[in-house]
């Protein structure tokens, strides 16, 4: 049997990177997947169609999480369309780099609302359809920059850490009601977003992680799997880091 046979799961940011593998690793393993996506409308749509060859029930919304009537509207269409919701990977995230001294508060408010804000209202709109059911599961999206910070991403070191605590407490409040959350830190994981730098710096980073490479996409969605499916019951309010020793 499939670890997430007849489950539905809900990931946001879900048109490239970790949070595609993420969906397609889902699909992959018997959940009938909804996923969000905002600017990158032909890649959601294209991933859409895709995962529709998995069998399950598939379905892409363009919704921006951000924004907290989006959220709500997006929980409850999710239920018109599937009729419940049991796990839901916080995925959304954009960042904004720049020096402190160097950085507008337009930089600051902009990777806040999209990494952080969205999480609460995500969080907020899907458990309460999780407590009448009593039962699901939380995995919230953080990176190894929550833990250590980073020079240049004040921005998004303080939302990716202001999950962790946030999750953590939300861990205690719905524990009660068999809902599980938890945080996943992906260290530095080959995206599009890391293609297009240079090799030698790659390299460089490379060399500071004990297992002397980069994180695949695939790592990263086998671990959520694993906190996603019945597997990881009794593992709540945790950080699991992928990051090959880095931390």
């Amino acid at each position: 049997m499939k670890l997430l046979e007849g489950k539905t799961a809900l990931v946001t940011g879900a048109s490239k990177g970790i949070g595609k593998k993420i969906a397609e690793k889902f699909a992959e393993q018997g959940a009938n997947v909804a996923f969000t996506y905002l600017s990158s409308i032909e890649k959601g749509e294209a991933l859409e169609k895709e995962l529709q060859a998995s069998g399950t029930r598939i379905k892409g919304y363009r919704s921006d999480a951000s924004k907290f009537d989006e959220a709500e509207k997006l929980i409850n269409d999710i239920i018109s369309d599937f009729g419940t919701l049991d796990i839901v990977v916080n995925n959304a995230g954009i960042t904004k780099d720049g020096l402190l001294l160097r950085m507008t508060e337009e930089q600051w408010d902009d990777v806040i609302d999209v990494n952080l804000k969205s999480v609460f209202n995500v969080t907020k709109a899907a458990s309460k359809i999780m407590m009448k059911s009593r039962k699901g599961v939380f995995i919230n999206m953080s990176s190894v920059v929550g833990v250590q910070g980073n020079a240049g991403q004040a921005n998004y070191a303080a939302s990716k850490a202001g999950i962790i605590g946030f999750s953590k407490s939300i861990a205690k409040e719905l524990g009660s009601r068999n809902i599980r959350t938890n945080v996943i830190t992906p260290g530095f994981i080959r995206t599009e977003m890391t293609d297009v730098l240079d090799p030698k710096v790659v390299e460089g980073w490379e060399q500071n992680i004990p297992l002397k490479r980069a994180g695949e996409t695939e790592d990263v969605a086998n671990a959520c799997l694993f906190l996603a499916s019945d597997l990881a019951s009794y593992v709540n309010g945790q950080v699991l880091s992928v990051c090959g020793g880095m931390l």
